[in-house]
């Protein structure tokens, strides 16, 4: 925080500004930010969602839903970008070696 204030500062007012039109309750939010968490790898976004979402009242078997539903996305992502990767491979067609 002492290196970066302002972006800490940025930081701190982007995530009191997503707090939406409280539509979604404290557990729901919670638990889509772990999965979030879970998707892009980040231990301490874990390690902070894990802690709100007790505190929010998400219980174990919540906890394991959503996180069976960000190992699909990510099995799902890994299965489009390997398209993907083919695709590309089949884009640049044989070459003669």
């Amino acid at each position: 925080m002492a290196a970066n204030p302002k972006m800490v500062a940025g930081f701190q007012a982007l995530s009191a500004g997503q707090n939406g039109n409280g539509v979604l309750d404290p557990k729901t939010k919670e638990l889509i930010a772990l999965a979030v968490a879970v998707t892009t790898r980040c231990d301490s976004c874990i390690a902070v969602h894990a802690e709100a979402a007790r505190r929010a009242g998400v219980s174990e078997a919540e906890l394991t839903d959503a996180m069976g539903t960000a190992v699909a996305l990510n099995a799902g992502a890994a299965y489009s970008y390997a398209m993907r990767t083919l695709e590309a491979y089949q884009q640049f067609g044989e070459k003669a070696s």
